[in-house]
């Protein structure tokens, strides 16, 4: 055999001996971290404490980890034949939020008086609402009581450094707008929230709104690092203010007035407006004590948000936008305040279907990269060089009826796959849906859609995209206050942002913003962190008969 060969040989033997000694070290690790899990597993599952309470009529054996509460009926023996062993009940622990010692007390009597056991407070998932539970043991000794309950209580405040439970908050900063929908927003919080919160032990710092922007100037003088979290109780125009106010302030505290900011404070979100798009998006339904267990427990999701901008200036942050027939029917709704909030949105559509017709308009998208879609350590997608953005843009110029832009898939009871069911809350893009100029009854059909499952988009005038960002310019010299103002007349209602000449009605999270200009919208993945997860549908509880 050669000298070189024998070298050779000589390498790959070493080079197995290494690989061999490898993986040796790494199945010794493995098995240690094995071992190590099991012994976590013991120790979690060893029975802290053991007692008997009765639940309901009957007495049980109760065993407390660190983990959970199970407890089993306790049943006579029979002295003939087998009785069948009963099932325990579960309660895990990282699913109560409060525990209270029940006392027998006279009327008016505010402390004191006889114990009678203790009260689990947790929260159970039915369907897609969360429910508040209560689990009853009862045990009139009040030193086996007072042992338990302070055993529990020391048990849930380790539980709350644990990553499962850790974002639960403990003091909350909440904004309520006394004016939203029905006028029901503070009646909603003080009856189904606030009762959940002081049970939970969670304090609050409330402020209720008197105007539109007043929310946003609080959030832009208060020391935030005073709180784990911001509440707002009411409808999607609400939301959508202090949505922009998180982020407007993350600019403001890291000295970035270009670049956009992940919000440093989680949203949760009370519903309370007329059709809370938002709110349902996160939560499946317009429930407030879902939205309040969410928030209690601690659920966070990330969601994508986008930036609107006019001739290079920020009009508002915000997760979805409607040009076109959108913008014009809540124009139309937004004069007619006085009315019912359902008569309102019915009286708008069918007028604007009436007086129907196209914008004329140039529309340019820059596509979603694919191979971006899940890479969200960077805020902000758009890290090109502008040649290359300009490279990838699409323009298109013709007739559109409607134009839509979300980052959310816009979930509500009238339509519960969303109005933009293909899109995501964190996927990084956003669905454009641009509906070409067809008849009234075509359009029509494409709107019914929305409200059942499939095929509002298999219409040959609709386009969809998946994009990163959009841009509309508008060709038509004719804006909504020259066409509108004779028959309307004045609007009583001021929109956000109002422009000099012809301006045009966009509907950018349910709130009415003119713009004569030519607006650009962009997506920023993950950067709003809400109360909240992701689900698939929404419960639909209304149905529209207008159309």
């Amino acid at each position: 055999m050669s000298e070189p060969e024998e070298e050779l040989q000589g390498e790959q033997r070493e080079s197995t001996k290494k690989k061999k000694k490898k993986e040796k070290r790494s199945g010794k690790k493995k098995k240690k971290k094995e071992e190590e899990d099991e012994e976590e597993e013991e120790q979690s599952e060893h029975v802290v404490l053991r007692g008997i309470f009765k639940l309901g009529k009957k007495s049980h054996d109760v065993l407390l980890t660190r983990t959970r509460l199970t407890w089993t009926p306790i049943t006579p023996e029979i002295p003939t034949g087998e009785a069948c062993a009963p099932q325990p009940d579960v309660l895990l622990l990282q699913d109560v939020f409060a525990v209270k010692v029940k006392r027998r007390r006279a009327a008016g009597q505010q402390s004191g008086g006889a114990v009678l056991g203790m009260a689990l407070f947790c929260c159970k998932r039915r369907g897609r609402r969360l429910e508040e539970d209560t689990v009853h043991l009862h045990n009139a000794s009040s030193e086996h009581t007072h042992t338990w309950y302070n055993t529990l209580k020391e048990l849930l405040t380790a539980c709350l450094s644990l990553s499962l439970i850790s974002s639960r908050p403990r003091y909350l900063k909440v904004f309520i707008n006394p004016s939203s929908h029905k006028k029901e927003a503070v009646h909603i919080y003080r009856e189904h929230v606030a009762p959940l919160f002081n049970m939970a032990e969670v304090r609050t710092d409330i402020t209720v709104t008197e105007r539109k922007g007043h929310a946003l100037s609080v959030m832009k003088e208060c020391k935030l690092d005073e709180y784990d979290g911001v509440v707002c109780v009411g409808g999607d125009g609400s939301v959508a203010e202090l949505c922009h106010a998180l982020v407007l302030r993350a600019q403001l505290d890291a000295d970035s007035p270009e670049k956009p900011v992940k919000a440093v404070l989680p949203l949760g979100i009370i519903p309370a407006g007329s059709t809370d798009v938002i709110s349902c998006s996160v939560h499946g339904v317009r429930d407030p004590v879902t939205a309040a267990l969410h928030i209690i427990m601690g659920h966070l999701q990330q969601v994508d948000m986008c930036s609107f901008s006019s001739l290079g200036q920020l009009v508002c942050f915000g997760f979805s936008a409607m040009f076109g027939f959108g913008g014009r029917s809540l124009a139309r709704a937004e004069k007619k305040r006085w009315m019912p909030s359902s008569r309102r949105r019915e009286y708008a559509l069918v007028k604007t279907l009436a007086r129907l017709r196209p914008e004329d308009c140039q529309l340019s998208f820059l596509p979603a990269k694919k191979s971006n879609r899940n890479l969200f350590e960077h805020l902000d997608q758009e890290q090109d060089t502008e040649s290359e953005v300009e490279e990838s843009w699409t323009t298109n110029q013709g007739l559109y009826l409607n134009i839509s832009i979300m980052s959310i898939p816009c979930l509500s009871p009238h339509a519960p796959q969303g109005l933009g069911p293909n899109t995501r809350l964190t996927n990084g893009s956003a669905a454009l849906i641009a509906v070409g100029n067809t008849s009234r009854s075509e359009f029509i059909k494409h709107l019914k859609r929305y409200s059942s499952s499939s095929g509002q988009f298999s219409f040959s005038f609709v386009e969809m995209h998946d994009v990163s960002a959009v841009r509309i310019r508008p060709r038509s010299l004719i804006g909504w206050s020259e066409e509108e103002s004779e028959e309307e007349g004045e609007s009583k209602t001021t929109p956000i942002i109002q422009s000099e000449g012809a301006a045009f009605p966009w509907n950018i999270d349910g709130e009415l913003v003119e713009i004569a200009n030519e607006v650009l919208v962009r997506v920023h993945p993950r950067l709003i962190t809400l109360y909240g997860e992701e689900v698939d549908e929404a419960e639909s509880t209304v149905s529209c008969s207008c159309i």
